[in-house]
């Protein structure tokens, strides 16, 4: 009998290279059954899949891969002690986040009429996510500051800070955290009404980490009555239903494709094929994806510098590679079709596959462009 694997149908570029090894049923992952695993050797999900007891008691599954970073879809306790291998894809998408947060940094100030190099931005998780995130606002005259328990304890405390401070602190707060319901680093409710008490008027959060990370009816309050300025949100509490009265409050909302680039989901699927091919004896480990395509626009752009501000000529490049607020305006036009825009996402490449023609000399500029990742002609 050939070994079978079951496959979530929104992972790009995997179509065809099990096939010669192995049947494949690639269908949604929510539609995923106990019925349609039973005889399956291997799951290869993203996080809409409930990989616990439910789906996979008295299955033939030795190995789940979810081509994603987070991995809280998975009991993996559960499946450790069945026998289950289960990987995730740290870091795929960190690049496709760094360039998620830095438009958002870039929107939210011209949105505010804010000045970045005046400001602090504190970072909450310094993993692989987070640490690009913080190059990135440096990259942009950011003073940073980083918070980080569990490297904080492994490395010793130089260079991070404790939360209450870098909340005290910080004039925008971004969450790079993974989802931890217990233990002395949770994260469930990281941010609730007692945190959003320690806050200011005048402060801004955002969430791309995981949905329950903030307590959205206690930072609907926090909006609400004005204590905090404002937040942006690319992930949410039960999601794909969204309060639409929290969604209006909310300076920007995206349909949790913060890490969606082409480049990032290829990382994601080229490390789930590496995993099963592995546990299963095939021959695809060194497999890669032959080519990521071309966005809609230009991969070589025009930027004239003169007499223009160093923010203003970041924010032409960013926008160009992408379009936060277009993605923001078609999830506020129609809340329901949450997960078709995730699905049917446009083509989005990160900031290294883009080349700026910079007209004018604007070495400040050029510079930070360069540290963001951008070519510069």
């Amino acid at each position: 009998m050939p070994m079978k694997i079951v496959c979530d149908n929104k992972i790009p570029f995997i179509k065809g290279v099990f096939e010669p090894y192995a049947e494949v049923l690639y269908l949604p992952g929510r539609e995923t059954t106990p019925d349609l695993v039973r005889d399956a050797d291997a799951l290869i999900t993203r996080t809409r899949t409930d990989c616990s007891a439910r789906l996979l008691k008295g299955s033939s599954v030795r190995v789940i891969a979810t081509a994603t970073i987070g991995f809280d879809h998975i009991d993996t306790a559960w499946c450790e002690a069945n026998g289950i291998i289960w990987r995730n894809a740290p870091g795929c998408n960190s690049s496709s986040v760094k360039q998620y947060i830095t438009a958002l940094l870039l929107q939210t100030a011209r949105l505010r009429g804010l000045e970045l190099p005046r400001l602090t931005l504190g970072v909450v998780g310094v993993g692989h996510v987070g640490s690009k995130v913080a190059a990135a606002a440096s990259a942009l005259g950011m003073k940073v500051l980083l918070c980080d328990p569990p490297r904080a304890r492994r490395e010793g405390p130089g260079g991070f800070v404790a939360l209450d401070r870098l909340v005290a602190e910080s004039d925008i707060i971004t969450l790079h955290v993974p989802l931890e319901k217990k233990g002395p680093d949770a994260t469930w409710h990281l941010f609730d009404a007692a945190r959003f008490a320690q806050m200011r008027p005048g402060q801004i959060l955002f969430n791309s980490s995981r949905g329950p990370v903030v307590d959205c009816s206690a930072l609907k309050k926090a909006l609400s009555s004005g204590h905090i300025a404002g937040a942006s949100l690319d992930v949410w509490e039960g999601e794909p239903d969204l309060d639409p009265e929290l969604v209006r409050l909310l300076d920007f909302s995206t349909p949790h494709i913060a890490g969606y680039s082409a480049d990032g989901k290829a990382n994601g699927t080229a490390a789930a094929v590496h995993v099963v091919a592995s546990v299963l004896g095939l021959p695809l480990g060194d497999w890669q994806p032959e080519s990521v395509p071309a966005p809609a626009q230009p991969l070589s752009f025009p930027l004239d510098a003169s007499g223009r501000s160093v923010q203003d000529l970041l924010f032409e490049a960013v926008t160009h590679s992408y379009d936060l607020a277009a993605d923001s305006a078609a999830l506020r036009a129609d809340l329901p079709a949450f997960e078709r825009l995730r699905g049917d996402y446009p083509v989005r490449r990160e900031f290294g596959a883009f080349t700026v023609r910079l007209q004018g000399a604007c070495p400040e500029a050029a510079d930070a462009l360069s540290k963001l990742g951008f070519n510069i002609a």
